[in-house]
């Protein structure tokens, strides 16, 4: 009996370790491969808790090993987009200006009510309050509500704001993400000129830079702060 209260509280400890290594995120915030190394951890980490046959580093080797692939992923899903886009997948817009993409909802095996029950966690609760809702690569919904539906509603105080528009991000992590170039339709030779005129030396510089089509422009470079331009179409044209 001691021996097994033993192995208990070793395993316990050593698991513990390693998932506070592996980052403070919580179940509904973690990436596909992410949850799925959690669980198999779980379930390797019971085995040499109750099994007083198995030599207990025969259990912790498993979950070390675990624990390294998925620093090895992680690594590599900072480094490459094309392997974070593998390994997590992309945010897929389901609600836009032209409304329910219906599309969309079959590819993510998703149906009516399901949209209307994230759209209520998000508290909107009518899908005309919705300009965008985007159901991100952990599986939670963001949404862009219409400007009359915003918190601190402007309508109001008879304030009538722009429209909102989604952003893309065009440069993430020092790296150009040519998919959301063209659906801001921005050449090459565009793209130059905006970062000629926002004193960008090199790509590698940006942490993030993203554009809206009516072409407000944030981006920061490493080292200071971020800044943001209203219309970037007004300065280089």
């Amino acid at each position: 009996m001691f021996i097994i209260f033993l192995r208990v509280i070793i395993i316990y400890v050593i698991v513990l370790v390693f998932l506070r290594l592996m980052g403070k995120r919580q179940i509904g915030e973690m990436q596909p491969y992410e949850v799925v190394i959690t669980l198999i951890i779980a379930d390797l980490a019971t085995i040499p808790m109750s099994d007083t046959n198995i030599p207990l580093m025969n259990g912790i080797l498993p979950l070390a090993i675990l624990v390294l692939i998925h620093f090895f992923i992680t690594l590599l899903t900072r480094k490459s987009i094309k392997i974070r886009r593998l390994m997590s997948g992309s945010p897929v817009v389901v609600i836009s200006p032209k409304g329910i993409e219906y599309s969309a909802l079959k590819q993510l095996n998703m149906n009516i009510d399901d949209l209307l029950e994230a759209i209520r966690q998000c508290n909107y609760y009518s899908f005309d309050q919705v300009l965008y809702a985007i159901i991100e690569t952990n599986g939670k919904m963001s949404v862009i509500p219409v400007s009359s539906s915003a918190p601190a509603t402007a309508s109001d105080v008879g304030v009538n704001n722009p429209p909102a528009n989604l952003p893309h991000v065009i440069v993430s992590d020092g790296k150009l993400i040519k998919d959301e170039m063209k659906k801001l339709s921005i050449t090459h030779e565009k793209l130059d000129k905006i970062f000629k005129h926002l004193k960008i030396n090199s790509i590698k510089d940006l942490i993030i830079l993203s554009m809206d089509s009516n072409g407000k422009v944030y981006y920061q470079l490493k080292g200071e702060n971020y800044k943001i331009i209203q219309n970037i179409h007004e300065v280089i044209e």
